[in-house]
């Protein structure tokens, strides 16, 4: 008998982690959730649904501690999960045949994607744009160290892609208002100008340029986001934000280093400035010291 495990990374996920839990609870076999280090109730929720629980420490991103939560898993099948994505249970009826009739190796899944308040069905983020192996069989995806192209199938896997329309999709309730995007974009950008870094790969004007204005075209015209009224508009700019923040980091980097190298440089002239305090009060008391000996 083929069984089923789902694994979830959490932080701080306890105002949409129920939801992503009662959503496969009753279909899966095992539960596995690593949480890195919540402050909230996330792991009392968790344990709610029976889920097996692991702790990893804080990182700025879950991919690597994906590979240590599949690890976790006990299941024939691995359903990849986030704690703000739900399954429909149109959806887990398919996944069930697929597994019953061994039809794939790794299945590629459509994500129906709410951004601002709203679905989106266009600007790259619409359920037949945005597409991801989560669901495969022990075994047939492959760890890579990129942010957001964590997992590849291997060579040998047999995949089958789903369409929206033929089983629906992961609902995805991502970012919920701009502020929650800026915030991501800070944290993503940093790791991605880190890891081109860490590569070799160095800053350019021109590629900055055209790949940020490459990435606004390619979502607002070519992937339709004008379809998507103003939310694909605006998105389409923040997106090219994006690159344009990622190519400003890893200049960044190549010029100034570290932000712990920048703050130990303006120590440093701090200290040089407050000096010439010093030496202008150590030189004023060396002259009046005579002086206060004149008059004595």
């Amino acid at each position: 008998m083929n069984r089923i495990s789902v694994v979830i990374n959490t932080l701080n996920e306890e105002k949409n982690l129920r939801y992503a839990l009662a959503s496969v609870s009753s279909w899966v076999d095992d539960i596995v959730v690593v949480d890195m280090q919540s402050e909230d109730r996330t792991v009392q929720i968790a344990q709610e649904y029976g889920a097996r629980v692991f702790s990893h420490e804080r990182l700025g991103f879950a991919d690597p501690a994906r590979a240590f939560a599949i690890e976790q898993a006990t299941g024939d099948w691995i359903l990849m999960l986030d704690a703000d994505e739900v399954v429909p249970l149109e959806l887990s009826r398919l996944l069930l045949d697929i597994v019953r009739t061994d039809k794939a190796d790794v299945v590629i899944l459509p994500w129906y994607n709410f951004l601002l308040g709203a679905p989106l069905l266009h600007t790259g983020w619409g359920p037949d744009q945005d597409r991801h192996p989560r669901f495969f069989k022990r075994g047939m995806l492959q760890a890579t160290p990129e942010i957001h192209n964590f997992l590849k199938p291997k060579p040998e896997a047999r995949i089958m892609q789903i369409r929206f329309g033929e089983g629906g999709g992961v609902y995805h309730f991502n970012y919920l208002n701009v502020q929650h995007f800026l915030t991501k974009l800070n944290r993503y950008t940093t790791i991605e100008a880190q890891q081109a870094f860490d590569q070799g790969k160095r800053h350019s004007f021109v590629r900055a340029l055209g790949h940020s204005a490459l990435e606004f075209c390619n979502r607002y015209f070519r992937k339709r986001g004008f379809l998507d009224g103003w939310r694909g508009f605006y998105l389409s700019v923040l997106m090219m934000m994006y690159r344009l923040v990622s190519y400003a980091k890893l200049r960044e980097l190549e010029e100034i280093g570290t932000e712990e190298q920048v703050r130990e440089r303006y120590r440093e002239v701090a200290l040089e400035l407050i000096q010439q305090y010093d030496t202008v009060q150590q030189m004023q008391s060396e002259t009046a010291l005579p002086r206060n000996r004149e008059q004595e």
